[in-house]
């Protein structure tokens, strides 16, 4: 699934930001060489980081 259009990342890349140390959609964004744009996808990338970390 696409969490953001504006920058094309998956919900993949997400998980694995997060998986490497990422608490936060920019620090995961910046992981990836990017940073929100419209921010739009930001709730639900900092969802799916919350659920990564709790599952760790």
């Amino acid at each position: 699934m696409v969490v953001c259009v504006c920058n094309a990342i998956r919900e993949t890349q997400v998980r694995e930001a997060a998986r490497a140390g990422s608490t936060t959609a920019c620090q995961a964004y910046r992981s990836l060489g990017r940073q929100p744009k419209c921010g739009q996808c930001t709730p639900f990338a900092r969802a799916i980081i919350d659920e990564e970390r709790a599952a760790a």
